[in-house]
């Protein structure tokens, strides 16, 4: 998995060359994230009260449960180790995060659902030349789009793995190839180095 994010000649956007394997394990990596996000609210009606509809669209008030989606939805407030808490009510902490999901949480799945759909429908129109490669150009907002479902897809798998930042390299370079987490580790730095040369053409 050689492709890297170039800049367009004259900027404007990113390109990368993806072969078939490459295509398919993104594709397949955006749809599970879709998945993992869920489905989106349903939308409002035409003739549906403005202020009904803010009221009724209110968001979670508990962190989520699975590791992954937690680390895509952390708590606003407070730190996960606790770290520069001191002095805190706990309690307070927790009333603040509490709060700050409700309003925000489902804008910030929509986003995320949005962001992986634009890699689908990125890939769905690819189809490798005689070569074996396609080029995929990104303008316009998909390359923030494309940004942000990477930056996701790390978060995500870093989860499954238990990997923190702290730990990240020291680990993921020791693994014998027979570890059944290896497919999953190298996934992992790939979408790294996509993540890193897009963020270099941006």
């Amino acid at each position: 998995m050689g492709g890297v994010f170039e800049a367009l000649k004259g900027g404007g956007g990113a390109a990368i060359a993806l072969d078939e394997i490459e295509i398919s394990i993104l594709r397949s990596l955006a749809v599970q994230l879709l998945e993992l996000i869920g489905p989106g609210e349903p939308e409002p009606a035409e003739d549906a009260d403005p202020l009904a509809v803010l009221f009724a669209s209110d968001g979670p008030t508990e962190p989520p449960s699975d590791p992954a989606l937690a680390r895509l939805f952390p708590d606003a407030y407070g730190s996960p180790d606790g770290a520069g808490d001191a002095g805190v009510d706990p309690a307070e902490l927790t009333a603040r995060s509490a709060e700050f999901r409700r309003f925000t949480e489902n804008d910030l799945r929509a986003r995320k659902r949005e962001d992986a759909l634009a890699v689908v429908r990125s890939l769905d129109g690819l189809a490798p030349a005689g070569d074996g490669a396609a080029v995929l150009e990104l303008t316009g907002e998909l390359p923030l789009r494309w940004l942000g479902a990477l930056n996701d897809l790390r978060l995500t798998i870093a989860a499954r793995l238990d990997i923190t930042e702290d730990d990240e390299s020291a680990m993921l370079f020791r693994l014998p190839d027979d570890d059944p987490r290896k497919p999953m580790v190298m996934a992992y730095l790939w979408l790294g180095g996509l993540q890193e040369t897009l963020i270099e053409t941006l």
